[in-house]
Protein backbone atom coordinates (compact mmCIF):
# COMPACT_ATOMS: atom_id res chain seq x y z
CA UNK A 1 0.00 0.00 0.00
CA UNK A 2 1.49 3.14 -1.32
CA UNK A 3 1.05 6.44 0.87
CA UNK A 4 -1.52 7.91 -1.17
CA UNK A 5 -3.45 4.28 -0.87
CA UNK A 6 -2.54 4.67 3.68
CA UNK A 7 -4.31 8.24 3.31
CA UNK A 8 -7.49 7.33 1.87
CA UNK A 9 -7.63 4.78 3.94
CA UNK A 10 -6.97 6.50 6.98
CA UNK A 11 -9.55 8.81 5.87
CA UNK A 12 -12.08 6.04 5.03
CA UNK A 13 -11.74 5.07 8.78
CA UNK A 14 -11.94 8.28 10.17
CA UNK A 15 -15.49 8.96 7.96
CA UNK A 16 -16.98 5.37 9.74
CA UNK A 17 -16.27 6.90 12.71
CA UNK A 18 -17.16 10.44 12.97
CA UNK A 19 -20.87 9.93 12.69
CA UNK A 20 -20.66 8.52 16.31
CA UNK A 21 -18.49 11.28 17.12
CA UNK A 22 -20.83 13.83 15.45
CA UNK A 23 -23.25 12.40 17.17
CA UNK A 24 -21.99 13.59 21.27
CA UNK A 25 -21.04 17.22 19.54
CA UNK A 26 -17.31 15.70 18.27
CA UNK A 27 -15.39 15.38 15.36
CA UNK A 28 -11.82 14.47 14.22
CA UNK A 29 -9.35 15.34 11.59
CA UNK A 30 -6.41 13.98 10.39
CA UNK A 31 -3.59 15.89 10.70
CA UNK A 32 -0.80 13.68 9.06
CA UNK A 33 0.50 9.77 8.67
CA UNK A 34 4.36 9.81 10.15
CA UNK A 35 6.79 6.87 8.68
CA UNK A 36 3.05 5.26 7.54
CA UNK A 37 2.72 3.49 11.47
CA UNK A 38 1.90 6.81 13.10
CA UNK A 39 -1.54 8.49 12.87
CA UNK A 40 -1.61 11.98 14.36
CA UNK A 41 -5.33 13.48 14.45
CA UNK A 42 -7.21 16.20 16.61
CA UNK A 43 -10.02 15.75 18.34
CA UNK A 44 -12.61 18.47 17.67
CA UNK A 45 -15.47 20.32 20.10
CA UNK A 46 -17.14 18.34 22.49
CA UNK A 47 -14.54 15.46 22.09
CA UNK A 48 -11.79 17.76 23.11
CA UNK A 49 -13.35 18.34 26.91
CA UNK A 50 -14.48 15.06 27.18
CA UNK A 51 -13.13 12.83 29.81
CA UNK A 52 -12.99 9.59 28.13
CA UNK A 53 -11.87 11.20 25.03
CA UNK A 54 -8.67 8.40 25.28
CA UNK A 55 -10.64 6.00 25.93
CA UNK A 56 -12.20 6.85 22.19
CA UNK A 57 -9.00 7.48 20.62
CA UNK A 58 -7.81 4.14 21.28
CA UNK A 59 -11.15 1.75 21.20
CA UNK A 60 -12.68 3.36 18.73
CA UNK A 61 -10.26 5.45 16.24
CA UNK A 62 -7.37 3.45 16.47
CA UNK A 63 -9.15 0.10 16.40
CA UNK A 64 -10.71 1.36 13.24
CA UNK A 65 -8.05 2.75 11.53
CA UNK A 66 -5.89 -0.36 11.83
CA UNK A 67 -9.40 -2.58 10.46
CA UNK A 68 -8.64 -0.45 7.48
CA UNK A 69 -4.50 -0.24 7.73
CA UNK A 70 -2.85 -2.91 9.78
CA UNK A 71 0.49 -1.18 9.67
CA UNK A 72 -0.60 1.43 11.53
CA UNK A 73 0.89 1.28 15.05
CA UNK A 74 -0.36 3.90 17.29
CA UNK A 75 -2.80 6.75 16.62
CA UNK A 76 -2.29 9.76 19.01
CA UNK A 77 -3.90 12.84 19.61
CA UNK A 78 -2.43 16.00 18.97
CA UNK A 79 -3.91 19.52 20.58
Amino acid sequence: MNSEELKLNVEKALDEIRPFLQSDGGDISLLSIEDDKLVKVQLEGACIACSVNQMTLKSGVEMTIKKYAPQIEKVINVE
